[in-house]
Order: C-alpha cells, then sequence, then structure tokens
C-alpha cells in the first residue's frame, strides 16, 4: 500500500505571538528600532504562516474581574482610546473585518473550560490597531482574514490569564492566529523622565531577562516561572500595573507543550519592545 500524503487543503497548527505595540507615536516613528522588527514580524505572518483567522489580546481591554468579553461585530470601527495627541491621529484609519463564527468559536471554547464569557460589539482599539497598521500596512502587507479581539480579565491573576490561553490552545489546530499584544516592560510613569535623559531604567533590562527566561522556559514549568515574575521585586516598577504584561500570561497558555523563543528584545528607558513565538513557521 502506498503511503499516505498530507492533505495540503488542511490547516497547518498556528503558532502563538507576543508583540511588543507602543503608543499611537509609534506608527510615525519609522526610524524605531522596534518599527521594522514589527513589520518583519508582519511579514512573517502573512507569507509563512497564513492564518485563516487572527484572535488578538490587547492590553487596553478589560472585561470584568470574572468575565471575558469577546468581540462578536462583524464590522468594526477603531477606537480612537488615546488623548492629547495631535488630531490626524484621530483620522488614521485601519481596514479590518470581524468574524461571527470565529466569534462563536472562541465563545464555546472558554464557556466549555468554565470561563464565564459574554459576547460584545465594539471597534479595535490603538492596542490593535495601532500595532497592526505597522505589521500590516494595509497597502504594503495587508493580512486580509478576519480579526476577533477578546478581552482580558479585569484582575492580575496570571494564572486565570493563563487557563484563558490553554482553553483557546486547539484553535491553532483550525490555522487561528492567536496574537498577544503588550510590552514586556511598561512604566509610563517614568517615561517623561527617561525621554528627558535617555536613560534606561535598570528594571527595563532586569524584568526583560527575567520574562524571556519564564517564557522560554520548559512548558511544564512555564506557567509557574511567568506568575512568579508578578512577585519579583522589580516587577511593580517594569508594571506599575500589569495589563501589557497578562497577554503574554493567555499567549503562553495558548501555546501548549510549544517552547517560547524570544525573537527580539529592546529595553529602552522604561519600557522594553520584546516579541516571542510559541511553535514553529514552516520553513
Amino acid at each position: 500500500m502506498a503511503p499516505s500524503t498530507p492533505d495540503d487543503s488542511s490547516p497547518r497548527r498556528a503558532p502563538v505571538y507576543f508583540l511588543g505595540i507602543g503608543g499611537p507615536n509609534f506608527m510615525e516613528d519609522t526610524q524605531h528600532p522596534a518599527y521594522a522588527q514589527l513589520a518583519a514580524v508582519g511579514r512573517e505572518i502573512t507569507a509563512k504562516v497564513q492564518p485563516k483567522a487572527v484572535v488578538v489580546f490587547s492590553a487596553h481591554w478589560q472585561g470584568g474581574p470574572n468575565k471575558i468579553l469577546v468581540n462578536a461585530a462583524e464590522h468594526t470601527d477603531l477606537i480612537y482610546d488615546f488623548y492629547g495627541f495631535p488630531p490626524h491621529y484621530y483620522e488614521y484609519e485601519y481596514p479590518n473585518r470581524g468574524s461571527g463564527a470565529v466569534a462563536e468559536a472562541v465563545v464555546a471554547k472558554l464557556a466549555g473550560a468554565g470561563i464565564e464569557v459574554e459576547r460584545v460589539k465594539r471597534g479595535l482599539d490603538h492596542g490593535v490597531w495601532a500595532g497592526f497598521l505597522v505589521a500590516f500596512d494595509p497597502k504594503k502587507n495587508p493580512l486580509k482574514v478576519p480579526i476577533v479581539q477578546v478581552s482580558l480579565f479585569d484582575n492580575e491573576d496570571p494564572d486565570r490569564h493563563y487557563r484563558v490561553g490553554q482553553a483557546l490552545e486547539s484553535l491553532r489546530d483550525e490555522g487561528i492566529l492567536i496574537i498577544a499584544a503588550g510590552l514586556a516592560v511598561h512604566n509610563l510613569r517614568d517615561y517623561l523622565a527617561t525621554l528627558a535623559t535617555g536613560e534606561t531604567k535598570p528594571y527595563a533590562y532586569s524584568f526583560d531577562e527575567a520574562l524571556r527566561e519564564a517564557a522560554t522556559a520548559e512548558p511544564e514549568v512555564r506557567q509557574e516561572k511567568l506568575a512568579a515574575l508578578l512577585r519579583r521585586s522589580d516587577a511593580r516598577k517594569a508594571h506599575p500595573s500589569v495589563e501589557h504584561l497578562l497577554p503574554m500570561h493567555i499567549g503562553a497558555g495558548a501555546a501548549g507543550s510549544d517552547v517560547g523563543e524570544q525573537l527580539w528584545t529592546f529595553p529602552e528607558g522604561s519600557l522594553s519592545w520584546a516579541q516571542y513565538r510559541f511553535g514553529r513557521v514552516a520553513a
């Protein structure tokens, strides 16, 4: 009997990404080192991963303390959830569409794992679209697949966020890409001071390295190592509030048995722009 051959029409298991996505001004900072790196990851996703859809978590959307929200809108506007920027920042557009079917799959998997979940209709916040404009430039590298945004919990429990990722891992076998958008280090309280001095805070280096060690650990110890980050002495300096870190916990939960890889990092001032991938991409 001839050996069976793989069905090329079946979806490949999609990887998971944690992407450092900055504020609105990042969209125009084309000389920033993270700009080119994010654009390169975007090209990797469109050319090699070729997902059927994207499920994305942003640091800028919290649900309830015990509830995850899922954007079930088929057509989504942009949310300009930032203040004090020049007027043209509020005129940016990012063409996108949602997917009721993918949203329902997310709802079913979360509910099946005992996680309280609710369907809502909203736009994409800048924690998604500002970075996606760089990664998936509509003219140079369009994404062309549905985007479904899912909230964080409105709590700081790393293990509960990890379980959200675990509940959604099987989406990857359907060719659905999970992107966790945040920042490895995010302290806006110190940001203006570091701009004035050019100093990179010691915690930007130390926490960035600790996150690398935890995120790239063997899967059986990864959850505990990531949870332990919040107990570090530099944790509240690196993250006065942890919403920019929690997407990493979700992404790592969705990684399953895949080991994490740090693709790139760049501690700067009171921030770090690290990028991670869990899982392989086609050669």
